[in-house]
């Protein structure tokens, strides 16, 4: 089963470190092993297979969720969160690609050499002004490798389509964001408050979200934000260094 990472409150990429086991209700705590002997022997109902780790009370506190996770929701089942948000839509994309990008028109029309850094609006993007208008704000960082993949390298020639609609695009080079202990999934965030995290096959193809109030978690997420932002760049000056490169 696959393993999420929650949250660590290590530096430099260290242990301890808190994991979800995917599909299972249960926590994998990675910590240094308990090797005192005094603290052994006291230890209750001890089987043969169990160990024993040390970690910080404040990873349990700031990460270790509060609920069960929710079930797998169809994404278009909570579209309308994109407008009835009161303050701010923020995202965080970390995969090498999509495939809802590789299945799209104007992935045909880039791979064809045709410019599609300044299409019209479509209705994603139609909202996102509406919002706006409104004083509410959309933001995303977006998490990318050394060289860009293919898909990277599309969604940052699109990126000032997304700038133009109101849309903040900013971005991180993923050696940065292992270093910040960022987490490794796709999420929104929702006014703070409501936690949007992505589920993909093994193809890139969005199979949902799993929606989460959790204090932890939404408090994690929140921290992860902050320092995703904090420490990334807009997409046009991104962009020149990228091609400044190349």
């Amino acid at each position: 089963m696959a393993l999420r990472f929650l949250g660590t409150t290590s530096d430099g990429g260290d242990c301890p470190t808190l994991y979800e086991i995917a599909g299972t209700s249960e926590i994998l705590v990675q910590g240094d092993r308990e090797t005192d002997p005094q603290h052994l022997a006291q230890l209750r109902d001890v089987k043969a297979s169990e160990t024993f780790v040390r970690v910080p009370r404040e990873l349990l506190t700031r990460f270790a969720p509060r609920s069960e996770p929710s079930d797998v929701t169809p994404f278009h089942e909570v579209a309308h969160v994109f407008t009835d948000f009161k303050h701010t839509a923020w995202r965080l994309e970390t995969r090498r690609g999509y495939a809802t990008d590789r299945s799209s028109e104007p992935w045909a029309r880039w791979q064809a050499g045709e410019d599609v850094a300044h299409d019209a609006p479509d209705a994603w993007r139609r909202n996102v002004s509406e919002q706006t208008a409104q004083g509410k704000t959309f933001g995303r960082v977006r998490i990318v490798d050394e060289p860009l993949t293919e898909g990277q390298r599309f969604l940052l020639t699109r990126a000032p389509s997304n700038v133009s609609a109101g849309d903040e695009v900013r971005y991180l080079w993923r050696t940065d964001a292992a270093r910040l202990g960022l987490p490794d999934f796709d999420f929104w965030l929702i006014d703070s408050r409501t936690l949007l995290r992505f589920v993909f096959d093994d193809e890139d193809t969005t199979l949902g979200v799993v929606l989460s109030e959790d204090p932890a978690e939404v408090l994690a997420a929140c921290q992860a934000r902050d320092a995703a932002w904090h420490h990334s760049v807009p997409a046009a000056e991104f962009a020149e260094r990228v091609l400044s490169t190349m």
